[in-house]
This record gives structure tokens, sequence and C-alpha cells, in this order.
């Protein structure tokens, strides 16, 4: 049997204007991620990255909190769907003077409901179903890559995250739209492919920031 982690990146940057880097407390995340997976005796075969910066970032610091050698393979395809185009859509995602943190978080994910509605696609730039294609084939394209018996860690977003645990139990979008909202920070999500297929094991494991202590879980 073989085993896929898929890793949610640290915190982000959220509501600056470089969303797509770690903030201190993202890497510290990452860090605590690498050396709890090491404790537990994770030995990556394979380690994979998205290409933004974030996960990149993320990447890094969780091997480097491991202490594992080996490179960290760039695939594109883990990227996280387009938040700007998914949100905007048609229309801008201005900024609202006064606006609070969580009122800009529930325009945020009305925008995100919108673009996986399937009645607007051909209005994005990546329409939901083809984010959902090039999920699934990215992580195909990571299981080719895997032999028997061998460990990939996949570092990635939220949303890819979501979208294969809930095509792993037959959630479908609905699945999908709640998933996206409760997916912690540097969490792992763990993936077998045996003999009867391709399973989910657990989802959304964060025992590792519970375990350093307080503080240390976000989901943005």
């Amino acid at each position: 049997m073989s085993v896929v982690l898929l890793v949610r990146h640290g915190q982000a940057s959220w509501a600056s204007e470089d969303y797509d880097r770690l903030s201190e407390l993202g890497e510290r995340q990452s860090r605590v991620l690498g050396e709890a997976l090491e404790a537990r005796g994770v030995r990556p075969d394979l380690l994979v990255s998205g290409s933004m910066r974030r996960q990149r970032q993320t990447a890094a610091a969780a091997v480097s909190g491991a202490g594992w050698e080996g490179t960290v393979t760039e695939d594109p395809g883990w990227d996280e769907f387009d938040h700007l185009s998914s949100v905007q859509g048609p229309v801008e995602f201005p900024e609202v003077p006064g606006e609070t943190d969580d009122e800009r978080v529930r325009r945020f994910d009305a925008g995100i409901d919108r673009w996986a509605s399937g009645r607007y696609d051909e209005e994005y730039h990546e329409s939901f179903p083809a984010f959902r294609r090039r999920v699934d084939e990215t992580f195909q394209r990571t299981l080719d890559r895997l032999g028997p018996k061998q460990t990939a860690v996949v570092f990635t977003s939220n949303g890819p995250v979501s979208w294969l645990t809930a095509r792993l139990v037959d959630g479908g979008v609905p699945a999908w739209a709640r998933l996206t909202q409760v997916v912690v920070n540097s969490s792992a999500t763990k993936v077998l492919i045996g003999r009867r297929g391709t399973s989910l094991i657990s989802f959304n494991d964060h025992s590792h920031l519970e375990a350093a202590g307080p503080g240390l879980i976000t989901y943005r």
C-alpha cells in the first residue's frame, strides 16, 4: 500500500496586498508539521509542491523541520484556484470601508459559492468543473510517480485538499463547499492506495498544532 499526505499550506498573509506568502505564524505551523511527521516516522519517497509561493514556503519549512533530504518537485497542477477571479467573476471585489474581517470572509465565501454553482462557468478564467478536472489529473499524475509501499507528501491548498476529500467520500460539490470552511493551515489529509483502490484514511489532522501549544490553529 502507498500513502499520499495532502498538506494545506501554513497561514498566508490574509487581507494583505501580497496574500501569497506565509505569515510568521504560517512559517512556524509548517516547521511544527515537519517536526511532527518526522517524529511519527514519516519518510517520504516523493515530495511535491504547487507553484504558489505559500505552498513552496510551506514545503521548505516542513522539510527543514523534519530534516528530510531530497528535492521538492514543483507541479502547478496543485495550485489553488484563482481566488480573485473566482470571487470577482464579472464584477469587482473592492475594499469596503469599515468592513470587518468576518464580513469580508462572508462576502468572499458568497463569491466562491457563485463560482462553484455551475451557473456562470463561462464568466470565469477557470471554471469550477475545469478546476476539479485539473486537481483530479494532478492527483493521478502524482500517483503514477509513486511506487508500491511508497509515501508522497504534497504541499497544496484548501481547494484541492477539499475537492479530493469530497470526491473520495462521494460527497460531490456540497461536501466540497462545507469542507473548505474547516481545513486548518498546515493540516494533513491521509490517502491510502491499496488493493481496494484509493481511500481516505484521515482528514484535516492538525494534532501537531494542538500539541505544540495554544494559538497555532488558523483557517485563513
